[in-house]
């Protein structure tokens, strides 16, 4: 008997880890849902690598969470996407849920009237970020800084060492020099160094992370296609990965806070 379409759990991936910081604020959101969740470590990071790898990465992680029944689809990564949503949206027909750097809302918040995006490669060359760049660059200042092996750092585990430090103050300082006062997050791996990114910058300087908002998008996308979950309980979460789990494992329970069992995707190509 086929389980009714709000019993079925929602599917989320990202690059690595990363995008357990959008899962965070999905479960806060929706407690009662069950959720999925593809960490595609063994192809990560996303942000060097081309738009067809990471089209066809994305294709077959939301056929594989279609294959376990997910009601809806979480793009948890900036990269993929600016590199594959459209294409995810024609193929299925899943509500999508993606990101989007959080120009908007820090737009609206400078004081300065600049801002600073951290983000990768592949998010600032992208269309949907050259679209943002477009709306909003006539009001204020967009600085753009590539942050390469940020995402290498929290894949890692290492949110505070010396490593991470540096190079977190190497991507932030030509940004504060030209006075910008609020800082947007671009890569669902940077929330994880928002402590580290906020000690840098020092108090005066917003961090702004767009996750919470995705987690209301996606209450609103469930809500209006009436697949919300009627279960008085609480929601549970499944992990797969595309790298060893064992090397994996480590790091989503350091992140996630719980001690979870972490397992192989099938068929990583």
């Amino acid at each position: 008997m086929t389980a009714k379409p709000q019993k079925k759990p929602i599917g989320v991936f990202d690059s690595g880890v990363g995008g357990l910081s959008v899962l965070r604020e999905i479960r806060r959101e929706l407690p009662g849902e069950d959720l999925l969740y593809v960490a595609d470590s063994g192809h990560a990071p996303y942000g060097d690598k081309s738009s067809d790898m990471i089209e066809t990465r994305s294709i077959a992680i939301v056929e594989f969470l279609l294959s376990r029944h997910a009601k809806a689809i979480v793009v948890a990564c900036n990269t993929a996407t600016g590199a594959a949503v459209e294409t995810l949206r024609a193929r299925f027909s899943v509500p999508i849920v993606a990101m989007e750097p959080a120009v908007k809302p820090a737009a609206a918040h400078t004081k300065s009237g600049v801002i600073g995006v951290l983000a990768t490669n592949g998010t600032l060359g992208s269309d949907n970020f050259a679209r943002l760049h477009e709306r909003f660059g006539a009001e204020v200042d967009i600085l753009v800084q590539s942050c390469p092996g940020l995402v290498e750092r929290v894949e890692a585990g290492d949110l505070s060492g010396d490593k991470t430090r540096t190079l977190i103050e190497k991507y932030l300082a030509p940004l504060l020099a030209q006075q910008a006062d609020t800082i947007v997050l671009g890569c669902t791996h940077y929330p994880f160094l928002a402590t580290l990114i906020q000690e840098i910058a020092g108090p005066s300087v917003a961090i702004i992370d767009p996750a919470s908002a995705v987690a209301r998008e996606l209450r609103r996308r469930l809500a209006s296609a009436n697949l919300l979950s009627v279960e008085n309980r609480a929601g549970t979460e499944r992990f797969w990965t595309s790298a060893q789990p064992e090397k994996t494992q480590p790091v989503i329970a350091q992140l996630w806070r719980v001690d979870t069992e972490v397992c192989s995707l099938p068929n990583p190509a």
